[in-house]
């Protein structure tokens, strides 16, 4: 296994665009309908979504590769978080600022982990842990204190997963997929 892990390019947008409508299910909760994965995929991990993600300034999207062949991928998105109530129990789980370093209010203090898939047939070979580590590392080099995600709450292989990479729970939000809420709990970890 010869995993590599880099910053993705806007050459490869069609093939996160594959590695998501392939692995976005598999973190959505038993029931889910297929119209629903659909709608969102449509809406959200396009060709033209990911074109725009490699293109925008605030986020980081890193790209997992064995031997060449894409098998995961994550994003990360610095920036202002747009809903208030989330944005404040963020706020309350970042740590103060770093010794020696100016208590920059309008630095972003927060960085969030908007998507962390592997390909399910990878699932257990370590490539998720080898993508996390640098993940993280791309996170605190941002300057962010915190990194913050959203997972379902019935998502448990994830759960542990996240748990095991410090992540603790700090709260709950809603998500939707296609025309349903669900329900997610927040998990952050200090970088």
């Amino acid at each position: 296994m010869a995993i590599t892990i880099r910053r993705a390019v806007p050459a490869d947008a069609a093939e996160l665009h594959r590695l998501a409508a392939d692995t976005f299910g598999l973190a959505t909760p038993p029931g889910t309908l297929q119209t629903d994965i659909d709608a969102f995929i449509a809406e959200h991990l396009a060709l033209a979504s990911f074109e725009k993600y490699l293109a925008d300034p605030a986020r980081i999207v890193l790209l997992a590769e064995d031997a060449g062949v894409a098998v995961g991928y994550a994003m990360l998105i610095g920036g202002p978080i747009q809903d208030p109530e989330l944005a404040a129990v963020v706020r309350s789980a970042s740590p103060p600022p770093r010794p020696g370093t100016p208590d920059d209010s309008t630095a972003a203090p927060a960085i969030e982990l908007s998507k962390f898939y592997v390909a399910a047939r990878n699932h257990g070979s370590g490539i998720a842990a080898t993508l996390m580590t640098a993940t993280l590392e791309a996170a605190a080099a941002t300057g962010a204190r915190l990194c913050w995600l959203g997972v379902n709450q019935r998502n448990e292989r994830a759960a542990k997963f996240y748990a095991k990479h410090g992540f603790e729970i700090i709260g709950t939000k809603k998500f939707l997929v296609g025309d349903v809420w669900h329900d997610d709990h927040v998990r952050a970890r200090r970088l």
